[in-house]
């Protein structure tokens, strides 16, 4: 796997006697994240971890900005790591929302960061050249590809940071009651269309994720020219 490079980086051994790289720095700093009081990341937390002074970090990393786009650019390559392209492009598409999604689920403290940002990194370059690479498979014009990637992948880490969201046990059950039982029991005056359908408002509680991308590449289906794919895979 493709890693983070330092380049033109004078290395010095940290007070433990470690040579500190970029992927040392980024390792330590997911760990972090992801670790108990992870919302509270210093560059001062992050030089203590790694027994080095603090601003040993900036020699690799120009903020901690640039360290965060870093490390969502590792989980890029991770996701990417499990794609492999199908024969039809519409079934290529529903794996690397699966494998992007699954990521952001995996990794929801920098969820949002990466629903948002561009990391300009090695591995997000692969994933819009793979992404606009099977929107050109499926005969759109490239401006058409390129359009039609923006959708896709920004509806898909969007939703997929929803998804990641995470919510306290008592949070988890507050949502689920909301759908089960306050909609559901919600009186046809005043609400009539809500409780028209009152018997399925329980399954809002449920991700949006699999009917939002099936709607999109469903789209996308119909738009591509010349012929659709034979028996894409159904969700």
């Amino acid at each position: 796997m493709e890693r983070v490079r330092s380049v033109g980086v004078r290395r010095r051994k940290t007070r433990t006697g470690v040579v500190l790289t970029a992927d040392m720095i980024v390792d330590t700093a997911l760990r972090l994240i992801e670790g108990p009081g992870g919302d509270k990341l210093s560059v001062r937390r992050l030089g203590a971890e790694l027994g080095a002074d603090p601003t040993a970090v900036y020699r690799y990393f120009r903020d901690m900005d640039a360290l965060l786009l870093a490390l969502a650019d590792r989980l890029i390559g991770d996701a990417l790591a499990e794609f492999t392209p199908r024969d039809h492009w519409a079934d290529s598409l529903r794996d690397l929302a699966a494998v992007l999604r699954r990521s952001m689920r995996q990794h929801p403290r920098l969820a949002h960061l990466r629903a948002i940002r561009v990391t300009a990194g090695p591995h997000e370059m692969r994933v819009v050249d793979t992404g606009i690479g099977i929107m050109l498979s499926a005969g759109f014009a490239p401006a058409d590809a390129v359009r039609h990637y923006r959708d896709f992948v920004d509806t898909v880490l969007a939703v997929a940071a929803v998804d990641a969201a995470e919510l306290t046990p008592d949070q988890e059950a507050a949502e689920q009651e909301a759908w089960s039982r306050v909609y559901t029991s919600l009186p046809a005056d005043g609400y009539p269309n809500v409780h028209l359908v009152r018997e399925h408002l329980p399954s809002m509680y449920n991700s949006a994720f699999p009917g939002t991308i099936d709607k999109l590449i469903e789209a996308l289906i119909h738009a591509a020219p010349g012929q659709a794919p034979e028996n894409p895979t159904p969700a």
